[in-house]
């Protein structure tokens, strides 16, 4: 933490422009050593100065620079952004002369983990750097910039000071039970207050199921037996012909896969091989492949062909997915249908063909429904965004039923206490309070190189 990292941190491609970002006690002094201009150290925080890189008196390119200094940058350190143009060989000459100065080339997601390391944010706004780079909606946007602001991070730590006080409060009961100004604190009152944030988490938990969707959008796998129109289902929902289409069975033989953005939703849909018993070593593995797609879907479309009786397979995918989310899509209704509907057993049911593209409207429709997508623009984005903030939040309240139990038991209060620390803990774990390393590793390992 105490050297001077350095990266490119815009996309490496033909551009306008790119930027070289340094984070570190030296930064300034580097670049200024390689800058024909204004003397970089010299100069005030928070401006932008034109000049030229130069390798000895090769200059390298006409450049911009822009110097913040310490404290008030993203890292908390010195801070220098050259922008240079985009050109591929320009922006790597730059930045191989700046490591050539004394900087070292930063690992991924370093910039974003010194700024967390060095108290500039917090966990969960950290998380939400990356949500926000990589968000495609407008929805996923919003609920990135709103954990970017700090929402979400207030309310856990008010969360938490909340469960300092009461156990500052057990404490004094504990320590000077003579002292007659103070509250004092009986399972009862104990248990109500931990019993109103239990129940302000479990809210915000059942909440984030929808905030989830918005970041992470919903993973949608299409299965059925071959020939019952899945590739085409696929590509009029993505609107272009991403996956071949033929009247001969087994023509897909390993997943497919596209995105859609439906009302504000990503929808990460892939087209899986047609199940089905098959002596064909490719096409059998792309059966292997597809059945281990239903398990990881948050929505299955279990396709169906309207002018066929139910199969043995039909009638086996019927039974394998009627307990998970799903949709029996009866497709090709343009044909004599010969499908017994009272042996489907479902409530999700459409009816559809792929005709044109307004005849898949049912099926998008229906999804819209099972999700409640259509209530999901909401002003309120106060959600935990991904399942790691989720399962943390979800022990908190599990502990805190844990104390319920034991407050109707007459468990001692200084036992109680050591729950509520633990309360705390899991709560300080959101917003990185309290951590492991290794889990901070993990994280920021995610992030993009120079962001």
């Amino acid at each position: 933490m105490n050297d001077t990292i350095a990266a490119i941190s815009t996309a490496l491609g033909v551009g306008a422009i790119s930027i070289v970002r340094l984070s570190g006690k030296d930064a300034i002094r580097i670049v200024n050593s390689c800058f024909k201009g204004k003397n970089l150290e010299k100069v005030d925080s928070h401006t932008i100065h034109y000049g030229y890189i130069k390798d000895n008196e090769e200059i390298i390119d006409e450049v911009l620079v822009s110097i913040m200094k310490s404290p008030k940058t993203f890292t908390t350190e010195d801070i220098v952004e050259i922008n240079c143009h985009g050109g591929i060989s320009t922006t790597n000459k730059v930045l191989e002369l700046v490591l050539s100065k004394g900087a070292r080339l930063a690992e991924v997601g370093e910039f974003t983990k010194r700024a967390f390391m060095n108290g500039r944010i917090d966990l969960v706004e950290a998380e939400s750097v990356m949500d926000l780079i990589n968000s495609k909606t407008e929805k996923s946007r919003k609920l990135g910039i709103n954990h970017i602001t700090g929402t979400l991070s207030e309310l856990i730590k008010k969360f938490r000071e909340e469960l300092l006080e009461l156990l500052a409060s057990i404490e004094v009961n504990i320590d000077y039970p003579e002292y007659e100004d103070i509250e004092v604190m009986t399972n009862n009152n104990i248990k109500e207050k931990l019993t109103n944030i239990k129940e302000k988490l479990n809210t915000i938990v059942k909440e984030s199921e929808q905030g989830k969707i918005i970041n992470e959008g919903i993973n949608v796998t299409i299965i059925g037996k071959p020939n019952v129109g899945k590739s085409s289902i696929l590509n009029r929902l993505l609107g272009e012909d991403k996956a071949i289409v033929t009247d001969i069975k087994g023509t897909t033989r390993d997943i497919i896969e596209g995105n859609i953005n439906l009302d504000g939703i990503m929808l990460n849909i892939i087209d899986t091989a047609g199940i089905r018993e098959t002596n064909d070593l490719v096409e059998s593995l792309g059966v292997e492949k597809s059945i281990k797609t239903i398990d990881k879907a948050d929505l299955i479309l279990l396709v169906l062909n309207n002018n066929e009786k139910l199969s043995i397979e039909d009638k086996r995918l019927l039974e394998k997915v009627k307990k998970m989310p799903h949709i029996v899509v009866i497709n090709k209704t343009d044909l004599d249908s010969k499908i017994n509907e009272q042996e489907l057993n479902s409530q999700n049911i459409v009816k559809i063909n792929t005709l044109t593209y307004e005849e898949i409207n049912p099926l998008k429709n229906k999804i819209k429904e099972l999700f409640n997508l259509e209530k999901l623009d909401k002003s309120d984005f106060t959600y935990f965004s991904n399942s790691r903030q989720i399962a943390l939040a979800k022990e908190a309240s599990s502990i805190i039923k844990d104390i319920e139990n034991s407050l109707e038991d007459n468990i001692p209060v200084d036992m109680i206490e050591i729950d509520i620390k633990r309360i705390w803990t899991k709560l300080g774990e959101i917003i990185g309070e309290t951590y492991e390393e290794e889990l901070i590793d993990k994280l920021f390992s995610q992030f993009c190189l120079g962001k």
